[in-house]
Order: structure tokens, then sequence, then C-alpha cells
């Protein structure tokens, strides 16, 4: 949510006759000045060394000499020699350069006796291709151009040696995680891959880049722990080495194609960054320590960019890891990290394009400090980490927060909707990277400001849903060459300001936008000069939205004022020190600046507040600030002077806070502070200062209503609402009522009092009496009788009201077992609505769902009628409601066409789509429903091409082909098809010769006749004759079977039922039963007695017995219990499907005589008249003139003949058998047998 603004810029160009280039940069910290290297270049073999006090303005000198001298190049490879590195020790004021051609020198401003300005302490023959210090600056890492590395103290003695060899990349520190087997430890990407599928195919096998320059890079952790190298190896690839600070190699990096030589270990420690080049993008990479990446963040290039970028970029992290800056030829880019992504903060264009990069120098101790250099030019900027937000004052407190990322502007009023980052509820794409945005105090206008010019765009933040911010006006600033924008700022709605910086001036311009309401243009003014002393910081808006003030840098803050020509800045406070960030209120009269350094230091004008402030905002009414304490403080403007103390126990004015939280925005009207975590992530809060504030603001201007709401939502006493002002809450009972209106709010309210005094123990005023309005005071006897004397009051105001009962209360209170307080809240939501509405809600309630059906349509809620339709399933009802509007009808009749195909009701559903005309879905539900014909009417009438007309046709053919439906089958080939051959071929499957004689003479194509149809023919008797031998075999085997196994049930029935054969029983196992009851006969061993308890041998059956059993039944497997109803049913199916076949067989015979194919019609005839006469023999047997034995019946006889009991049907497995013996015993129709019509022309 935090923009980075620039509160902080020099801009230098360097020129004269033969300049030396500026070629190195290092920050002095003791001076805050900027020591810079010139040279030495091709024309000239010198170097000089130069302060930069960038702060200095006026007559002072800016550029002050430290030393000049002669450089040489020792190489000849070197066309002249450059610095490699430029380190300022600020302890001794002493500079240390490594150049390329090998040198190391020191050069002493306050050189001791007998030590000299500049000093070459050590040389490396061989030249050095990179080197940098270690962050304590104890350690020099110098890398050779005979890939070696060298550890040098700061005595510039040699500690270590080491050389680069290609066996290092086989170093791998991946630490096993001390569990689990050894084949589940990570070994890298590549033995991963061997066995993780969801890798990808290709992996990166460290290809070089075709834009690296083969230079060498050094980056040091931030503890100086560690330090990493990236270099070119054998020319294959780029590695990065990780060392430890004593030499030993730790890691290297895993291959990655496209690497470039840009390196950057973050001072936190837990990433390096670098540069991966490939065809499509360009993106920032990072590793870890160990060498494996760790994700990646994309640049943003176009395909034309990407194309012209021939250099390659360099990467400097700012020294608290929260800013990396990315360099190129003529520009630097600064990108933030928030909730893990990646957001393009700022874009610093330089005039002109260099040939290598702009070089980067963070300052050590001010984290957002930094110079930028060419070598002709240089930037020094000082940034803060600020919010972009909107107005804090009610009722324009939306909380809109506005978030730069590049071209694209995320903007969320965060009243609305809680979007965190990197997410956003709107997104405006700008032509233009922005360098500064703001709000006007109506929230209505968005000023966004670019190097090139300034637009404003329209915000509507009443309209639901919102829309995107419309353009209302672009304007160039003219005469813009030279300048550099830096920030906007509104002054009410239609006046704009915005400031730039000068190319070698120093003096700083602010320019004027006034906004055309009527025309949508704008008028920009000549740019006027700030010619107050001192350097300027920011320029921003007050509180209120009506001033603008400047910010500078030795603490005064002016006013801007804009007569008909001028503009001229009075004064208007002054802080003790620089602040960056400033907010400024107006308190009786006078504007009270509050400023916060970078130190923690919070200002009200001339006064320190605190000195462990993180962050603060400023309202109407309060200054609130967060602490290093991980706490959030509420100053009341009239008592600045009181500061509460860290007790969020006991002070409404102090509340703890998640650790490292910094304020985003405020909303009074909603009483929250939205809050910013570290990771990026928000919460919104709603202390309690803030809510007390409101809920007596509310109470002074008598909207009880809202108190109330306020105390009931964020769970503050009731009690507050009468303790604040008694007097006037017991003067405005009825008001009270007449607000809050609703039975169970006021049964809250009054169910919570209490006597007591909230406002003088739970919620005290934190405010002097002097800034209070007179309100009155409750005495001790008063405390003690305030819930009487309330009750009284209200009892007074409801007795007068009149309060009328509904019919339904009536019938509610008189039958409802509930307590009143359960049921009255819903009858005060049935009273509030409308009669019709009331009506619908009642029937829905109670399951009346045609009748609320009605009373919707009553309310012409016709969107409702349609929801409430499909939740509950009410088609017919409502078809037959709209049965004389046409529109809805159809409306309807389209939501039940939807449904009936969804629930696969096909044919009904076809048919409401074809009523409704829309022939393109009712024919795909035709042919879902197996109706050919519909299905083809639809289809062509829906105007389908020819190609899906076929298709159609050919499936529907091929299912009914399927389904042995051969003549539609053979209909559609024909007619849709155009296929004669084809239908002519189903129709002899389906034994329609006759028909398929007929079609091939009809169309004149006699020779099918032989081609088709006599095969067809000859196939379908083979397959009669052998479908005829089958039901033979099948009589052959059942029927004697049949007969033998009623044989052996007559003859011993107990061991047809129980299987019981003689067996060697051993002789000492008794036989007897081992209780009282007497053994089961074979009837009722499978009946379940009525006359006591279950023999305790028998077990219950489960319903898994009883499915095998049903298995077992449905095999009908030999020598089973079952085999005889098998046997019985088999038989009768064999039956059913012989008289079934008999049409087929006489036409099959009869076209085979048509044919000359005597014998074989012969050969049908004689085999289906021999299955019939053997079928006649099966049923003589299966159905003898008296049945055999009956199975288990309803009811059993006793001995004496007399009726007994009826005998329960067993459970589990037994049920099965059960059913089986029923099944065979009960009496049975014997089947018809039709007879066959012979043909009399065979004999």
């Amino acid at each position: 949510m935090r923009n980075l603004r620039i509160v902080g810029r020099s801009l230098l160009r360097f020129s004269g006759d033969d300049p030396l280039p500026l070629t190195a940069t290092a920050w002095d910290a003791a001076s805050n000045a900027l020591v810079c290297a010139f040279g030495p270049s091709e024309s000239r073999a010198t170097i000089e060394l130069k302060r930069l006090h960038h702060d200095r303005t006026g007559a002072e000198q800016k550029l002050e000499s430290i030393a000049s001298w002669d450089a040489p190049c020792p190489l000849p490879s070197l066309t002249h020699d450059s610095i490699l590195t430029l380190h300022h020790f600020a302890d001794s004021s002493t500079s240390c350069l490594v150049l390329a051609g090998g040198d190391i020198i020191l050069v002493r401003e306050q050189p001791e006796q007998g030590q000299e300005l500049v000093e070459i302490v050590g040389s490396v023959d061989a030249g050095i291709s990179a080197a940098a210090w270690s962050p304590d600056e104890e350690l020099l890492t110098i890398t050779t151009q005979a890939d070696t590395l060298l550890l040098m103290s700061r005595d510039i003695e040699n500690i270590a040696s080491i050389t680069f060899a290609p066996e290092d990349v086989n170093v791998s520190t991946h630490v096993s995680v001390g569990w689990g087997k050894k084949e589940t430890q990570f070994k890298g990407k590549r033995a991963r891959a061997l066995q993780d599928p969801t890798m990808p195919e290709t992996i990166d096998e460290g290809v070089l880049s075709p834009y690296d320059d083969r230079s060498v890079t050094i980056s040091w952790r931030g503890d100086g722990a560690y330090f990493a190298i990236s270099k070119v190896e054998l020319e294959q690839r780029r590695m990065i080495r990780v060392y430890s600070r004593e030499g030993q190699l730790d890691s290297v990096s895993e291959p990655v194609d496209g690497l470039e030589g840009a390196l950057s270990w973050r001072p936190s420690g837990n990433l390096l960054a670098s540069i991966r080049r490939s065809t499509e993008k360009m993106d920032v990479v990072f590793f870890e320590r160990n060498g494996l990446r760790h994700g990646q963040f994309d640049l943003r290039f176009t395909a034309e960019e990407l194309e012209n970028l021939s250099t390659p970029l360099t990467l400097r992290w700012n020294s608290d890891s929260n800013v990396l800056a990315v360099s190129y030829p003529d520009k630097v880019q600064l990108w933030t990290m928030s909730n893990y992504h990646y957001h393009l903060k700022q874009e610093l264009v330089f005039p002109e394009k260099v040939a290598d990069t702009v070089r980067c120098s963070w300052d050590p101790e001010r984290p957002l400090s930094v110079a930028l250099s060419t070598t002709g030019a240089l930037q020094v900027l000082e940034y803060a980490s600020v919010v972009s937000s909107g107005s804090v004052a009610s009722p324009n407190d939306y909380g809109v927060v506005a978030s730069i990322d590049g071209l694209n502007l995320k903007i969320t009023p965060l009243r609305i909707a809680n979007v965190p980052p990197p997410m956003s509820l709107l997104q405006l794409a700008l032509d233009h990277k922005p360098v500064d945005v703001a709000f006007s105090h109506s929230g209505t206008r968005i000023a966004v400001l670019s190097e090139t010019d300034v637009a404003i765009y329209a915000l509507d933040l009443q309209k639901r849903p919102i829309t995107r911010p419309t353009l209302i006006w672009r304007g160039k600033l003219e005469g813009l060459a030279g300048h550099s924008p830096r920030h906007v700022a509104f002054r009410n709605n239609e006046q704009l300001y915005v400031m730039s910086d000068v190319w070698d001036e120093e003096e700083s311009f602010i320019w004027t936008v006034e906004e055309n309401i009527n025309g949508g243009d704008g008028i920009i003014t000549e740019p006027s000069p700030i010619l107050e002393p001192g350097r300027i910081s920011s320029i921003a808006s007050d509180v209120e939205g009506e001033h603008v003030f400047v910010n500078f840098h030795n603490g005064n803050l002016n006013s801007v004022r804009q007569d008909d020509s001028t503009v001229d800045f009075p004064a208007l406070a002054t802080l003790p020190s620089f602040a960056s960030e400033v907010k400024v209120a107006k308190l009786e009269e006078q504007s009270v600046a509050f400023g916060l350094t970078k130190s923690g230091v919070l200002y009200a004008n001339e006064r320190v507040l605190v000195r462990n402030c993180t962050s603060f905002t400023v309202t109407p009414v309060h200054l609130i600030f967060t602490t290093t304490q991980h706490l959030l403080k509420f100053v009341h403007l009239t008592t600045l002077n009181e500061v509460p103390g860290d007790e969020p126990q006991t002070d409404e004015r102090c509340r703890s806070v998640e650790r490292g939280a910094k304020i985003v925005t405020v909303m009074p009207t909603t009483y929250s502070v939205v809050l910013q975590m570290p990771r990026g992530n928000l919460e919104t809060i709603y202390p309690r200062a803030l809510v007390l504030a409101a809920i007596r603001r509310f109470i002074e201007v008598e909207r009880y209503d809202e108190a109330f709401l306020a105390c009931r939502n964020q769970r503050v006493d009731m009690n507050i609402l009468h303790d604040h002002d008694p007097e006037r809450f017991l003067a405005n009972v009825e008001k009270i009522v007449t607000q809050i209106s609703r039975v169970e709010h006021i049964d809250l309210l009054l169910s919570q009092l209490r006597n007591e005094d909230v406002s003088e123990t739970m919620y005290r005023e934190t405010l002097k009496a002097k800034d209070l309005t007179a309100k009155s005071k409750l005495s001790a006897d008063q405390v003690q009788s305030k819930v009487n004397r309330i009750c009284e009051a209200f009892l007074s105001v409801l007795e007068k009201a009149p309060y009328k009962e509904s019919h339904l209360q009536n019938i509610i209170t008189s039958h409802s077992q509930k307590d009143p307080r359960e049921y009255l809240p819903h009858l005060q939501s049935l009273h509030d609505l409308s009669p019709l509405r009331r009506k619908f809600q009642i029937d829905d309630q109670l399951s009346r769902l045609t009748k609320a059906l009605t009373h919707l349509k009553d309310l012409e809620a016709h969107s409702e009628v349609q929801d409430y339709v499909q939740k509950h399933s009410l088609y017919p009802e409502a078809l037959n409601m709209y049965q004389y509007d046409v529109a809805h009808y159809k409306e309807i009749m389209r939501l039940y066409a939807d449904h009936l195909a969804v629930n696969y009701k096909n044919k009904e559903a076809a048919i409401a789509y074809e009523f409704l005309g829309d022939y393109g879905n009712a024919w795909p539900c035709y042919r879902s429903a197996n109706l050919w014909r519909e299905a083809l009417t639809a289809a062509t009438v829906s105007g389908v091409t020819n190609e899906e007309l076929e298709d159609l046709a050919t499936s529907l053919a091929e299912g009914l082909a399927e389904s042995k439906d051969y003549l539609p089958a053979a209909t559609v080939t024909l007619d849709y098809l155009a296929d004669l051959p084809s239908a002519a071929r189903l129709l002899c499957r389906g034994a329609h010769f006759a028909e398929a004689l007929r079609l091939v003479t009809l169309r004149k194509q006699p020779e099918l006749i032989e081609e088709v149809i006599d095969p067809g023919l000859v196939e379908r008797s083979g397959e009669m004759t052998e479908f005829l031998a089958d039901m033979k075999g099948q009589l052959n085997a059942q029927v004697p079977r049949l007969q033998e196994l009623r044989t052996k049930k007559a003859e011993d029935p107990l061991a047809f039922y129980e299987g019981v054969e003689d067996a060697n029983i051993p002789d000492n196992i008794s036989l007897a039963p081992t209780d009282t009851t007497s053994g089961g006969t074979f009837m009722t061993r499978y009946t379940k007695a009525t006359t006591g308890t279950m023999d305790s041998r028998t077990s219950r059956k489960t319903s898994k017995n009883k499915r095998r059993e049903e298995r077992k039944r449905a095999r009908g497997k030999k020598g089973t219990v079952y085999e005889e109803e098998y046997l019985v049913n088999s038989i009768e199916r064999l039956i059913e499907r012989i008289n079934g076949t008999q049409e087929e067989i006489q036409r099959l015979v009869e076209g085979l005589v048509r044919r000359g194919m005597r014998e074989r019609a012969l050969a049908v005839e004689t085999a289906v008249v021999e299955v019939m006469e053997r079928c006649k023999d099966a049923v003589k047997e299966m159905y003898p003139p008296t049945q055999g034995v009956e199975g288990p019946t309803d009811g059993a006889q006793n001995a004496n003949g007399v009726q007994g009991e009826p005998e329960l049907k067993p459970m589990g497995g037994d049920a099965t058998l059960w059913d089986s013996l029923a099944e065979v015993g009960k009496p049975r129709v014997a089947p018809v047998i039709k007879a066959f019509e012979r043909l009399s022309l065979l004999g």
C-alpha cells in the first residue's frame, strides 16, 4: 500500500572543455557527503577524488577536491585503467580504490607524518576483474584475471588465495533433513526429474545469454559471514559460487539458462538476486544460499524493448532489504515487495544514454538515500515510504488508497472493499509510469503525475458497482525540458499544484493546474520558482484539503498562496528538524504541523511528542500514531500536550497492535483504522477511542439510533447512551423510541441497564473539562435509582403509543412456547414488509409453496418467481398461472425445458423446446430419447447444415442397428443418407427381405439382389440354423436334468434340501441337541420358529450372506437347491424366445424360397419344427397334471388339522432359499407354444 516518494533530490551534470567522466561514488557516513571519483579515460590517465556536499545550497561550494593523481594502466591489454570499486572509511577519512589494472590505492585525507596522501598499497600483476569490501570493512575480496580469489585484510595483507576450478560445480551443501529414507532426500532437480513425472520435460543446462559480457560480480551478505561470486565457467555456463568468510566454498548455484552477471545479495541474507534473459522476457531470479532457485519476477519488457536492450543490467539492494534497484543504460527502476509480489514504484530517467548501466550506490546508514550516476550526470535522491490516500474527514473518508505498480495504478477504497495488496478493487492502466499520485479532498478526483505530463481522473465512489476511474483531462507541462517532476497536490477539487526540479540549477519550480469543470479542460500556468531558502522536500495538502504547503529540509513549512499572476510562500510553521512525512491540521483557526523524522521523532510544531513513532495520521479530531512498542495511540488535537501512556488495559487512547504494524488510513465514519503488517497483509481494527468518540458525538446531536447501533455492533455497554448526558436522554425518550423503533432493539437497550455510571468508570472521558460541552452528572442517589427512573420514562411513553396487535401476533402469542424475545423479532420483520410480501414470507415458511408463488406473481417480481420456481420445481403450477401471459409463460416453459433436460427427461424436454420453437435444443433431446423421426424433423427445421444432418442420421442409424431395430435404421439410411446398399443390408439383417427386394427394384438397381440380398439370405439362414441348434441342445440337456432332480426330491426330500450324506462321524461326538428344543424338519429348517427362542446352534444370516445366496440362486449351479428353479425359468425363457422369432423365421423361409434356395429353407423349417416339438415335450414334463411338493405357505396346520399361527419369513441367506422354494412350489401356468405354419411349397 505504500509508495516511494522523493523528499530530497540534487541533480548535477558535469561539463567542461575536457571533463573527466564520473566513474565511481561512495557514501561518507560521517559527513553525509558523497565521495566521487572522476577518471581515468582514454584521453586522460588521471583520477580526481572529490567530495560532493549535495545538501549545500546557495553560494556554498558543493564539490570539494580531495586528491588528484596520474593513473597509467599497467596492463597492455587495456586501453585505459578503470575503477572497479570505491570505498570510504569514515572512521579514518580514507578512501580505497581498486583498479582493473591491478593497483589498490589508498587516499588519506588527513595523512599522518610519514604517510602519503595517495599511496599504492598493493598490486595484482594479472589484473583485477572484480572487488568488494565486506560490510564490516574488515575484508577485501578480489578476483583476478588469472581465475583466482584473494582475501585481504583492511591493511591489504593477503589472507587467502583460492583458485577457481571447474570441479567446483560438483560442490553441494544440500542438507539431509535428518529423517526419511535416503532415496526421498532432495538431490537436485535432475535427480528428482528421474522419479517425479510432474517435473517439466526440460531442465536448464546453464546456457549462456547471448548478451553476457563475461563480467565477474561479487556481493557480500549483510552480516559479512558469506559472499557470492558470479562468474562464467569455461565459456559454458555462468555459475554463482558462495564462500564463507574464511574462503571455504559453501555451494554453487544450479544451472539457469540465460543467467547474466548481475548479482546482489539481499542484506537480510535470505536471497541472492540475479538477472535471467530469455527470448520472451527478462526476469529477476532469486537463489538461496545453497544455490537453489527461490522465485522470480518479470521486469515487464515489451517485445520491442527487449530486442533493443543489449546491455546487461545490474542490481543493488538497499541496506534494509526493502528496495531493489535495477539499473539500465538510461534509467533506474526501484522495486519493492509486498505479500510476495514485486511492485515497480519508481523509474528515474537520465538525460542521456550511456554505454553501460547507471551506477547505483545506496547509503549504508540511511536506507532510502541513493546516488545514481553516469559518466556525465548525477542524481542524489532521498525517499520516504508513504501512503497515497484520500481524505480522512467525514463524509469523504472512504479510505481510498492508491498503490503504484509500473504502468498500473491500483486503487482500493478500504471502507467499501478491504482488498489486500497485490490485489486491488480498481486498476487503472496508465500510458506513462507515474512519479506521484494525489487525491482531492472529496475523493472524486485523482491526479497522476509522470515524467512528461499530468492527468486528472474522475472517481465515483457513490455508484454501485464502482467503476474504473475515467480520464477527464491530460496536459503536458510546457517547457518541461530540463525539468524533473517530483510531486503533485490538490487544493480543494479544482486546483492542482505540481513541483519539479531542474538539472544544473538549485531551484525547484511549482506549476499550477486549474481545471475547467464545465468543459473538462485545464489551464497550466507558467512555472514559478520557489525562492525560499533551504532545499525543498515536498508539497502536500492539509487535512481539510483547503491549502497546499511546501516542506523544506531545514524544518520550515510554507503555505502556497496564489494571486492572479504571482505565487508566494508565507511561513506556516517550523519544525525543529527535517521531517520526511508532514501533515497539517487546522485547530482553532491555527495550523498545527505534525512531522515524523526518519529516526522516529514525532513533532507537533516545535514540540516533541514521542521519539519512537513508526507511522502516523491526522484526522480533524485526533492524532493517531504507532510506536516501536507495538502500540496504537490517539491524541486529541485539542490537548496535544497529553500523550497517553503505554497502558492499553486502562486507557481507551492506547491499544496493542501486531508487531511491526503501520497505519494505512483511518475512517472515522466507520470508527476503523487499517493497519498493514510487515509482510503486506491488511488488518482493520475498531479502536475504542474512535468508537466512543463517535457514540458521544451521536448523543450530542441526538442521533440515538446511530449511537445504539454503534454500541450494538462494537459491543459497547448500552448504559453510555444515558450516562454520557442523562438529562438529554430522559428528555428525548420518545425520540429514542421513535428512532430505534424495533421492539427487540428497545428490549436489548432496557435489558442491559444497571445502576452504574459508566461514563465515570468504564468509559471515562479523556478530553479536558474545558473542551467539553456542559453536561449533567449523576449523583450517588441518582445512580442507585437509574434503572427504575429510565424504565418509568419508557413505560410512560409506550403506554401512550397507539400499538395494535395483528391477528398473526395474537395467534403466535397464544400458541408459541418460545420466549417473546425469540419470536418478537420475527414478528417485527414481518410487520416491516408490504402486505403481499408478508403473505409470501408466511406461506413460504409454512411450505405452502403454490400460494407463495401466487403472491410473488401478484407482486410482479418475475425474476423472483423464476428463482422460486427453479428452487422448488414448481414448473407446472407456474405454467398454469401464466397461461394467459404469453411472454412469461414462455420464460417458465424455457426454464422447465432446461430442468427436464438436466434431469434426463429428454422426450418431455424436447417437446417443450419444440413448443418454444427452439428446434436447435429440441433435436438433441429427441436423439437422446431415441425418437428418430422427431429428431430428424426438428434438426431439419432448425436449419442445420447438410453435414450435421448426415452426421445425425448416421448416428441414429447406428444406434437403431445396435438395438436391432433394423427397419427404422434402414429407413433413415435410405431417406437421409441415400445409401441403398446399406439400407438393403440392414433390412436383410432384420429378415425384411420382401421390403429389401421392393426397394432395390423400385430404385432400378436389380444388381443389388445378387450383391446384397442373396448374401444376406445365406448369412441369416446360417445364423438361424445355428440359433435353433443351440436351442435344441439346451432342451436336450436341461429337460432330462429336471426330471432327475424331481425324482430325487420325491424319493428323499431331506437329502435333496440339506444335502445329508453318510459321513464318518467320530464316536466321541454327541449328536444330541444341546438345548431342550426339538430339531426342525426339512420344511422348518428355513423358517423362524414362533414358539420361543432360536436354536443356539444357528446363527443369524447377515445381508452379506443374503447377497451371496442371491448370486448362487441366479447362477443355479448344478447340485444346489436352486438348480430346479433355474432350469424351469431357463426353459420358459427359451419357449418365449422361439415364440418371438417365428415371424422372422417365416419371413426368412419365404425369402429363401423366393430366391431359389429351397434346401436352405427346408433346413431352417425342419429345425424349427423339431425345436417346437421338443418344447411341447418339455412343457408336459415341467407341468404334470398334479404339481409336486409345494413350498412354504403363510400358514401351517398342527397335528390336529387346526390352522395355527403363520410362520415368520427367515432372515439373511435363508430368506433367499425361502423365496426359491416358494417359487418352485407355487402352481404355474404352462406357457403356450405357438403353432408354426409351415410353407406348403416345401412339402
